[in-house]
């Protein structure tokens, strides 16, 4: 066999280049076909990761804490304790980057003009700056100074809607420790920038200063924290639950189950994209490898009479398509790692900034080359393309010599 192929190799490198043109067109829907699947895959990675990091380093993170039923009636009565020293050791794994407390709490914010439902976040900003993005949009005034600084930080669109601003006084109601209503005013010290349901919906003031307006001693609602390594995200959960087990620890897929879908559905959107691309390239590599085999029945029937047995004849076509497409693969993953590399700086879609921060897209896209991407994929292409060109193969082989020999009397 391996005789068989020495020789064939040859001549089938020869017998593709007997039309070029359509050689190239082969060459060109194969090269142009993988360059698409290679570089969508390594774009929609980068959009992926862009899109899930923007939304966690918000406010979401990898993960958080809270008293159990929190997460489903969110108020004074579902608060808990801080961190004992066990939970505290846990937290302080080396595999979690940062962690921070926060006291969230529905309230109302009320101006001059008008009235909002909020959730009204205090934090400690030495320890949110660790895990959330929210200090660094603060594009007018400033951020927060410590956990008892009782100025809040508002997002800009809902400083619209209140009709208020940078250095006006907002009053702030909400459920107190004793069940009464509790109201303060609080000065606006400074605006951020983020998407709009963030910016109408979350008010940040010190953890301290809103425990004291609420009346609690010590209190909190959440633990949130980051984790560098998505695969040590699962070990760090169970450590935690095992830490806390009277406590309800959820990773990010549980918090927010609409991103991790999306994630997920990303995650094999790829693969729709190489069926779709696979077929277009499949009814191109059959036209043409049908055109050549028509174009030279008369040359498999004479090889037959001769004495070549169908299976060579099989062999050799089905290696003139292997050597073809396996250059069209090599082309395009040449061009697609050329594409990557070309966009390794990142590519910037600030101008779309309006419409990504509907869907909390990021602005700046990193694609990366995945080795094990470009050798699945290329190994796919190149292996169904060969499939699918044994079907001219096999009409080649079946080239009768007496109905050759009768059509050219």
């Amino acid at each position: 066999m391996i005789d068989t192929l020495r020789i064939f190799a040859p001549l089938a490198w020869r017998n593709l280049w007997r039309n070029p043109r359509r050689t190239l067109i082969t060459l060109i829907v194969v090269s142009v076909g993988l360059w698409s699947v290679l570089a969508f895959n390594s774009f929609l990675e980068a959009w992926t990761q862009a899109s899930k990091d923007t939304t966690l380093k918000l406010l979401l993170g990898q993960g958080q804490i809270h008293a159990p039923g929190y997460m489903d009636d969110p108020g004074v009565e579902k608060l808990m304790p801080p961190p004992d020293a066990t939970l505290r050791a846990a937290l302080d794994d080396p595999r979690i980057a940062s962690w921070a407390m926060r006291l969230v709490v529905p309230a109302v914010v009320q101006s001059e003009y008008k009235t909002l439902p909020v959730m009204v976040v205090g934090v400690d900003p030495k320890s949110e700056r660790k895990v959330s993005s929210i200090p660094g949009k603060v594009v007018a005034g400033r951020y927060l100074s410590g956990p008892r600084d009782d100025g809040v930080v508002i997002g800009q669109h809902l400083a619209d809607r209140l009709k208020t601003g940078l250095g006006r006084r907002v009053i702030l109601m909400s459920q107190g420790a004793d069940g009464k209503l509790a109201q303060q005013s609080f000065d606006i010290v400074g605006l951020y920038d983020a998407d709009q349901q963030t910016e109408d919906y979350y008010v940040f003031t010190g953890r301290k200063a809103e425990q004291e307006f609420l009346g609690l001693s010590g209190q909190i609602a959440e633990i949130v924290f980051t984790i560098p390594r998505e695969a040590d995200l699962a070990p760090v959960i169970a450590d935690l639950q095992k830490a806390a087990p009277a406590l309800d620890v959820r990773s990010w897929k549980k918090l927010s189950p609409f991103l991790a879908a999306t994630n997920a559905f990303m995650g094999g959107f790829i693969y729709i994209w190489l069926a779709v691309v696979f077929t277009l390239m499949a009814i191109g590599i059959v036209n043409t490898q049908l055109m050549a085999v028509f174009e030279r029945t008369h040359e498999f029937g004479l090889l037959q009479a001769l004495g070549m047995k169908p299976r060579l004849i099989l062999i050799m076509v089905t290696m003139e398509s292997t050597l073809l497409i396996g250059l069209g693969v090599v082309v395009g993953a040449i061009i697609a790692a050329a594409t990557i590399w070309a966009a390794r700086d990142g590519i910037d879609l600030s101008a779309f900034a309006k419409g990504l921060e509907l869907v909390q897209g990021g602005q700046i896209l990193f694609p990366k080359f995945d080795g094990r991407a470009f050798f699945e994929f290329s190994l796919a292409i190149w292996l169904l393309g060969i499939a699918v060109a044994l079907w001219p193969a096999w009409r080649a082989s079946r080239a009768s010599p007496v109905e050759v020999m009768r059509q050219t009397t």
